[in-house]
Order: C-alpha cells, then sequence, then structure tokens
C-alpha cells in the first residue's frame, strides 16, 4: 500500500499555469515537456493528464509538473483531477515518462545553438525595444537557464507577459526543452543553476 501522497499545487503569476508538487519524484532527476496529447502518446502519466479537459501542455520535472490549461473551470477543479492522475500513475509503479523520449534530446551543444538562435531572431529584437536583455547562460541536460534583466525587471506584468513569450518561443522552436528556469527569479535560494553549478567545481 503507497503511503499518502501529498501534492500542493501553486498556481503561478500566468493565470493558465499551476505548478504541483508531489512529496515524492515522479520523473527522478529530469524533465520533459508535452505540448500535446500525441506527444505525450506512450508516457503513461503526460496521457493521463492530458485526458483532463482544457490541459493543453504538461511539463513533468523530477517531483514537479506545471500545467497549462485553456478552460474557464477553476484550477480547484482542474486541480483534483490532476492530483487523482497522479496518485493513480504512481499506485501503477510505472514509469511516468518514456524512456524512448530521452533519445529524442539533441545533445546540449545542439539545444544550447538552438535556444540561442531563436533568442536572437524572436525574442532579443521585441525585448531591446522596452530596454530589456535576455541571456543563455547555460543548458544542462535539456534544461535551460537564462538571466533576464533591464527594463523589463521589477514590473510584475511585463515580466509575466516577457516570461509567457519567452516559454512559448522557446518551446514552439525547440520542443525538446525541459525546464526553462529564469535565474533573476530564483535569487532567493531555490536556484537549481548555482546549486547544480557548486557541484562541479
Amino acid at each position: 500500500m503507497t503511503a499518502e501522497i501529498k501534492i500542493t499545487a501553486e498556481p503561478q503569476s500566468i493565470p493558465v499555469m499551476c505548478r504541483f508538487t508531489v512529496d515524492r519524484p515522479v520523473y527522478p532527476n529530469q524533465a520533459y515537456f508535452f505540448g500535446s496529447p500525441e506527444a505525450a502518446e506512450g508516457s503513461p502519466l503526460a496521457e493521463r493528464l492530458f485526458a483532463i479537459p482544457g490541459v493543453v501542455g504538461v511539463l513533468i520535472s523530477h517531483q514537479r509538473l506545471t500545467v497549462t490549461k485553456r478552460t474557464p473551470e477553476p484550477w480547484q477543479v482542474v486541480g483534483k483531477q490532476i492530483g487523482a492522475a497522479i496518485r493513480e500513475q504512481i499506485a501503477t509503479g510505472l514509469e511516468a515518462v518514456n524512456p524512448k523520449l530521452r533519445e529524442r534530446i539533441p545533445p546540449v551543444d545542439v539545444l544550447r545553438e538552438k535556444v540561442q538562435a531563436v533568442i536572437d531572431r524572436e525574442i532579443l529584437p521585441s525585448v531591446r525595444s522596452h530596454g530589456g536583455v535576455i541571456r543563455l547562460l547555460d543548458v544542462q541536460g535539456n534544461t535551460v537557464f537564462l538571466q533576464m534583466g533591464g527594463g523589463c525587471q521589477g514590473c510584475a506584468s511585463a515580466d509575466t507577459t516577457l516570461k509567457q513569450g519567452v516559454e512559448v518561443a522557446i518551446r514552439n522552436s525547440v520542443p525538446e526543452v525541459g525546464d526553462i528556469l529564469d535565474t533573476t527569479d530564483h535569487a532567493a535560494g531555490r536556484n537549481p543553476y548555482y546549486t547544480a553549478a557548486g557541484h562541479q567545481h
């Protein structure tokens, strides 16, 4: 019998997104983004989540799931279904994500080039007009670390729009990217980039 699984929901600054943190890893030390039900085929947890009406995007990262919805249903309603799907998946004991998907992820240097190209081509021109700047700091595995700054910082709505725009642009062009982390965001000691970097030296 599985011990009681605790899941906390944390609505994001972008109202269509909510992050669910499970008290145990569901996809240990890895991340994968599913942008469609087709992409989810063969990955049991993603399939269960896309079966919930209104779910249009799922990022599974270690013990966190960030779900994007397109439905007027409030998160309180959708969240219960998501919680049930996560618990059902854990109870099966099966891998949450199809292991074959890892084979499709390009090498880090290829991912880095692709992400940099999107930033140069699509993101920087519009950000510069607001006096902002975005730098690609690093890619580890398929996790992308960005630094956002300049005119966009300190303005919550611009920040949210910027983040959403940046994520969408990168994921559209480079679907193999897992987590997209903004290090300016995580300066409060929760920054996986600096802790990861710290282990390497």
